[in-house]
């Protein structure tokens, strides 16, 4: 149980959280909690359960037991994912969900008005100056200014990611969730999007799930590790790297150095 200080400033709260797979606990009475505003990078080793943390919080997976608190008082717990989408959390995938045959600007538009009329429909509906505004500061905000009239499905992956987190934070999210963002990034496209995670941490918590531990250190202010469903250690890069219970979990599977 977290101390009651501590779960005023979060925005995101996980208390005694239990997801149970037919007797494979994905998550084990977890607790866990991020605070308004931050960056926060969850990593450990496969089946740790940090895509199942995510899964939690967006309410794609409902935990048999424990409660999913988000800003003070909203439980998650039994809603469904457009409720909780409505809320204020926004979740970016691995894979860029995108309409390639859409152009960036496109894209943008269709994610901000978040119509049901479908997507042409949306798209022949004129755009108010408003949200014409709106797109062009996003446009500025993921580097994609000079790709505003290209179609998305050209673009490189590194640009893809980009787009899709243009698309998710356009809806306004308080808490965003991006699971593994560099996979398969060229360095620079890697750093690049370690200064967008960090601009946007400005206004917004956000939880990473990340391999990559070079990519970690670059945009990492806490660290949590997971193993088989729960926190074994928190902190700063250093100290989860100098932790001996990690440095046991990682070792065999990487080189310590890389923890």
């Amino acid at each position: 149980m977290a101390e009651q200080g501590s779960f005023q400033n979060s925005i995101i709260y996980l208390d005694g959280v239990t997801v149970d797979y037919d007797g494979f606990k994905a998550l084990n009475h977890l607790t866990f909690m991020v605070d308004y505003k931050e960056l926060r990078v969850v990593i450990g080793p496969n089946g740790a359960g940090k895509t199942t943390l995510l899964d939690v919080i967006c309410g794609k997976t409902k935990p048999a037991s424990g409660r999913v608190v988000f800003g003070q008082d909203v439980d998650l717990k039994g809603k469904r994912e457009d409720e909780i989408v409505a809320l204020g959390i926004g979740r970016k995938f691995q894979a860029p969900s995108i309409y390639g045959f859409l152009t960036v600007w496109e894209n943008l538009d269709l994610s901000l008005k978040r119509s049901s009329k479908g997507v042409f429909a949306t798209l022949f509906g004129k755009s108010t100056a408003e949200e014409r505004a709106r797109i062009e500061e996003n446009l500025e905000t993921i580097g994609l200014k000079d790709y505003a009239h290209t179609r998305a499905g050209s673009l490189s992956h590194g640009q893809k990611q980009w787009l899709e987190i243009g698309m998710v934070i356009l809806q306004d999210p308080s808490l965003l969730l991006v699971d593994e963002p560099v996979a398969g990034m060229t360095d620079e496209e890697t750093e690049q999007t370690g200064q967008l995670l960090q601009s946007l941490a400005e206004k917004q918590a956000i939880i990473v799930i990340e391999h990559d531990m070079e990519f970690v250190r670059q945009i990492a202010r806490i660290v949590t590790v997971l193993h088989e469903g729960t926190v074994i250690c928190e902190g700063t890069v250093e100290k989860v790297q100098a932790d001996d219970r990690v440095r046991e979990i990682y070792l065999g599977r990487q080189k310590v150095a890389h923890v």
